[in-house]
């Protein structure tokens, strides 16, 4: 690699540059990288907040939405005098206090197919924290027709989970695979309810998710899903095929 880590930049990362499997060529590989975050919210805030704290160079966020006082209680990215600034902004000026080194990327308005497909070809790897099905089903389309891996992770109530969906491993799942045929519950956090500390937690994993993909080191979530009972404090995880017909990724398989 070209490119060298400055004396702030080796001071900045130094705790996670100690760790073996990090080290400088993981941690340049962090600075070259860009990923998409979609939706900054209560799973987008953490992974916003981690990804900028760990170096990744380049951090596209996307949100439409603007900061309610309903927000506040898991949306750690935000604070009172965010009320009514747009969530990308909020997080802006946030990210940009942390760590003013690393570049960010705005994306104010609703995707679209076009802009969402240009908007995943731009990044390395997306993260998607939005709270929607619709949203969901159109992210993993998009990563699917990319190639890009996409760290999936979900919260309500609760219940978490997470996976990680990577067109570019011939055994992994997509999305679709696990819930194309609309088995996921249409529940929103505002109709059901959420407890804070557990977005943070699912999404610090989905961060931690990321770092391993970007860096590259560690087992990542592909073929498996983590479901988190929050009140019983217990981890499970399920093994999941890809499923050859599927209608967004099947027709890949043999590429």
């Amino acid at each position: 690699m070209n490119e060298q880590l400055s004396d702030d930049e080796l001071l900045r990362y130094s705790r996670q540059i100690l760790l073996p499997q990090i080290d400088i060529d993981g941690q340049l590989r962090l600075k070259g990288s860009r990923a998409l975050i979609v939706g900054l919210g209560g799973l987008g805030s953490p992974v916003a907040l981690y990804l900028a704290a760990a170096g990744v160079g380049e951090l596209h966020l996307a949100d439409f939405d603007t900061v309610d006082l309903s927000n506040l209680q898991r949306q750690i990215a935000h604070d009172t005098s965010s009320i009514g600034q747009s969530k990308v902004d909020s997080a802006l000026a946030r990210l940009a206090a942390i760590n003013p080194s690393i570049t960010l990327r705005a994306h104010r308005h609703a995707l679209d197919a076009d802009s969402l497909a240009a908007a995943v070809s731009a990044v390395d790897l997306v993260l998607d924290c939005s709270d929607n099905f619709t949203t969901r089903e159109a992210v993993n389309a998009a990563c699917v027709a990319a190639g890009k891996p996409l760290v999936s992770g979900a919260a309500i109530r609760l219940e978490g989970q997470l996976s990680v969906f990577d067109p570019r491993v011939e055994t992994s799942p997509c999305y679709h695979c696990l819930y194309g045929h609309g088995s996921e519950a249409e529940l929103t956090c505002s109709e059901a309810g959420v407890a804070g500390p557990l977005v943070g937690l699912v999404g610090s994993l989905q961060a931690l998710e990321a770092l391993k993909l970007l860096a590259g080191f560690g087992e990542p979530l592909v073929g498996r899903l983590l479901l988190i009972d929050a009140l019983g404090s217990r981890f499970r995880e399920l093994r999941v095929k890809r499923d050859p017909g599927c209608a967004v990724c099947g027709h890949h398989v043999d590429e």
